[in-house]
């Protein structure tokens, strides 16, 4: 769901295949994360990496670098809810390496 006149947020149910992931990234105004699928991981960064499993939601506050995805070998489905700032929602930053994901994935 795109923002609107009524909502002010973008919302969509995303799919992580097996060792798929996002990119490092912030929120101005923070993102709830719905887990409807599978098994995944999501990470702040400093923090240890949380495992997250259908029926978890995760509330990031504004501003906290993070990542999240699927596991090695499952798949993971989440609703995203994504808050605006003016017209930003998410900045990108670095890619998550293959050396942060596998030491998650022991």
């Amino acid at each position: 769901m795109a923002r609107d006149k009524n909502n002010d947020f973008a919302l969509g149910s995303v799919t992580f295949e097996p060792g798929a992931r996002t990119h490092w990234h912030t929120h101005p105004k923070g993102q709830v994360l719905i887990v409807t699928g599978g098994e995944g991981f999501y990470q702040e960064k400093g923090k240890p990496t949380q495992r997250i499993k259908k029926g978890d939601v995760i509330n990031i506050p504004e501003n906290i670098e993070h990542w999240h995805g699927a596991t090695a070998t499952t798949k993971m489905v989440h609703i995203a809810v994504t808050n605006y700032s003016g017209e930003q929602n998410v900045t990108w930053l670095s890619s998550v390496t293959d050396a942060e994901f596998n030491e998650v994935n022991k």
